[in-house]
């Protein structure tokens, strides 16, 4: 698949088959990750995969909307590594929330591309999923995201008009 083309079909999944995603996948999908850029190439990014269904549920506890985790086959917690990333960007920020950022895109793009789903989880205590996965002080949970075959998908919601996402010369 194109990557065009997986920028346009790809979904956000809200249902998942119990179907067990081969290794195959996982790894290509996360090779893709491997290969997302970042800051000064420090790739600050470290992905727990949660196949166990209880370690599952006690994630899921920590989600203010956890009800597409638990029928996902594998959950990905995505954590940044605070030592490996840029302290400061632009003067003002840390480079982890960017760089796993892109790294998670290319998570989503892959997994379109692999045939599966995916639906990124903002929502949640980070504390309650540190405590969960043994995650150390010295890492940030960033997101997570269902990873498996979709069985449905969530509406699509209208994007917004070029026009009023880009400008030349200046910001207007």
């Amino acid at each position: 698949m194109e990557v065009l083309e997986a920028i346009k079909s790809g979904k956000s999944a809200s249902k998942f088959k119990p179907t067990p995603v081969p290794e195959q996948k996982v790894q290509a999908v996360f090779n893709a990750a491997r290969l997302a850029p970042s800051a000064e190439n420090l790739q600050p990014w470290k992905f727990i995969l949660v196949t166990d269904e209880d370690v599952k549920r006690r994630v899921a506890a920590a989600l203010t909307n956890a009800k597409r985790l638990p029928e996902a086959p594998i959950l990905i917690v995505a954590c940044a590594r605070l030592d490996e990333a840029v302290a400061t960007v632009g003067g003002y920020m840390n480079s982890y929330p960017v760089d796993v950022g892109r790294a998670l895109s290319h998570v989503s793009l892959a997994a379109t591309s692999e045939g599966l789903g995916t639906s990124w989880v903002f929502a949640f205590s980070e504390e309650k999923v540190r405590a969960a996965l043994r995650i150390p002080e010295d890492a940030k949970v960033v997101g997570l995201s269902p990873l498996g075959f979709p069985d449905g998908f969530d509406p699509p919601e209208g994007r917004k008009h070029l026009s009023e996402i880009l400008s030349y010369n200046g910001y207007e």
